[in-house]
């Protein structure tokens, strides 16, 4: 079997100034950006996807965390919102952008989240139904599955168990994995190549039809000429350091952007292009969360089993989703209190704690993406509405409430104000408390919204199909077109989406 990344030219392959045209540019990798280019190039356009990371191999990825998120995350992985509190927010900068390092959650939006963009937000062509035939073709491609059992690891079944006992349903959560075994690695990159990320499942399917696919390139700019893109601009980057090298020139009549909702409004911004309604960069929405930690008399090894195997849905109308949890040791007890003999006895009592978290789809808080006045990374800013904290200080009175039905003994609810750890009798103090978002640090990786789409060139940026309004042959094909959050993970929707986006410009639908 050939690798995967067989043809994918890297930073030691650009020898000097690259200059190349094509049929279409596909900007960014990642889940719209792969499926994107993976699509075009099956109806045979000639197809260059850029990107601006290098391409990490299995034997790349290393389970310590600290070299994890200095290699795969931007900014080393300490991205900000600022706001009214402290939201960490991780973008992955490689080949496969998010895909690469996610859980691998693959779940439609619901129904009547799309009948509320459709009523809502202006996009009546996207209503219930709609996306049907483009999430059965991505599914396939990219194998999406219910996690299996044998893969679950004891600290998914404690969830489960908790949520049956107390009647809130539960499921196996979907995947886009082939062959899973459960080593709980997806954060610091699949080593055992099961995760079908897009360079895994989306790349190879590119170059095998003829298209091109050019690593540690960033793309500065968009070039038009009356109304119509000609193709962007950039320079090659070194991995890591992004140093600047040989500049670099792509042409074509179709640029599609999938940078990331960060990312391609301010491309959008520098290229002047896209920029006419004054929307570009604005509706930064987000999935807030927080998570527990359940503390077990027996042994979970929460290092062992599918790293979100199982998730409920039950709550999601009210604005809530719960998950298992996990991540790396070193990034998880970062958020175990106290210090010297408490904190010890944390780090010691590890192979017995299960983490869970709850995301909210936070309808009532709501961000900005600008340039900073230095550097290329953006300034993000974020708000998060207290009727949204307030559900997701609900969402951990619930988790909490899994826990102890699981038969956890404490839990180390994580809130400031609040005792670490607290027993069952104990769990008014979470729900009786005044939590706003300086007490807690809201991790928010799913982001989406800053290049809405919509019909109304006035209050969009695109419409439905990924178009921009003001700019012929531009379109968007990241998670910045949703119009509304989608109440579950994004990348799923982001793939579908990515998929009409192509099928209109090859001219179906």
């Amino acid at each position: 079997m050939s690798h995967p990344h067989e043809g994918v030219l890297g930073f030691a392959d650009h020898k000097g100034p690259i200059r190349l045209s094509a049929d279409v540019i596909v900007v960014g990798s990642g889940p719209g950006g792969g499926v994107a280019a993976m699509e075009l190039a099956a109806r045979g356009h000639d197809v260059i996807l850029v990107e601006e990371g290098p391409a990490f191999s299995s034997s790349d990825f290393d389970f310590e965390a600290g070299a994890t998120m200095r290699k795969l995350f931007r900014e080393s992985c300490t991205r900000v919102m600022q706001g009214n509190g402290f939201f960490p927010t991780m973008q992955a900068i490689g080949l496969g952008g998010g895909s690469l390092v996610n859980s691998a959650i693959s779940i439609r939006a619901p129904g009547w989240v799309l009948d509320k963009w459709a009523n809502e937000h202006d996009t009546p062509r996207l209503g219930a139904g709609a996306l049907d035939e483009d999430y059965a073709a991505v599914e396939r491609a990219l194998g999406v599955a219910p996690t299996p059992e044998a893969v679950m690891g004891e600290r998914n079944l404690v969830f489960k168990r908790g949520c049956d006992a107390l009647g809130i349903s539960c499921e196996p959560t979907p995947r886009n994995v082939r062959g899973c075994k459960g080593s709980a690695e997806c954060f610091t990159g699949c080593r055992n190549g099961a995760k079908q990320s897009t360079d895994v499942a989306c790349v190879p399917a590119v170059i095998s039809r003829g298209g091109r696919v050019l690593t540690s390139v960033r793309v500065e700019g968009v070039k038009s000429e009356r109304g119509r893109v000609t193709g962007v601009v950039g320079h090659v980057v070194e991995p890591f350091t992004g140093k600047r090298g040989y500049s670099v020139e792509l042409d074509a009549p179709i640029v599609v952007l999938a940078a990331g909702c960060m990312a391609t409004p301010r491309l959008l911004e520098k290229s002047r292009l896209g920029v006419s309604s004054g929307h570009a960069g604005r509706h930064l929405l987000a999935h807030p969360g927080l998570a527990v930690c359940a503390l077990f008399d027996h042994v979970i090894n929460p290092f062992e089993g599918a790293t979100q195997g199982y998730h409920s849905l039950h709550f999601l109308e009210q604005g809530m989703k719960l998950e298992v949890l996990w991540g790396p040791p070193a990034v998880l007890s970062v958020r175990f209190p106290g210090f010297g003999n408490q904190l010890k006895s944390h780090l010691v009592a590890f192979d017995r704690m299960a983490p869970f978290d709850v995301i909210t789809n936070a309808p009532h808080s709501e961000g900005e993406v600008r340039g900073a006045p230095f550097g290329d990374e953006p300034m993000i800013t974020y708000h998060l509405d207290d009727r949204d904290m307030a559900t997701l200080q609900r969402g951990l009175v619930i988790l909490c409430e899994i826990a102890f039905a699981a038969g956890a003994r404490a839990v180390l609810p994580g809130v400031h104000g609040v005792p670490d750890p607290i027993g069952r009798d104990q769990l008014h103090l979470l729900r009786d408390a005044r939590v706003t978002a300086k007490d807690v640090i809201a991790g928010a990786n799913h982001v989406f919204g800053t290049t809405r789409m919509g019909q109304n060139p006035r209050t969009s940026v695109c419409d439905e199909w990924g178009r921009v309004h003001d700019s012929r042959g531009l379109y968007i094909a990241d998670t910045g077109t949703f119009p509304g959050s989608p109440s579950v993970n994004p990348m799923l929707t982001c793939m579908a989406l990515a998929r009409r986006t192509a099928r209109r410009i090859s001219g179906e639908g």
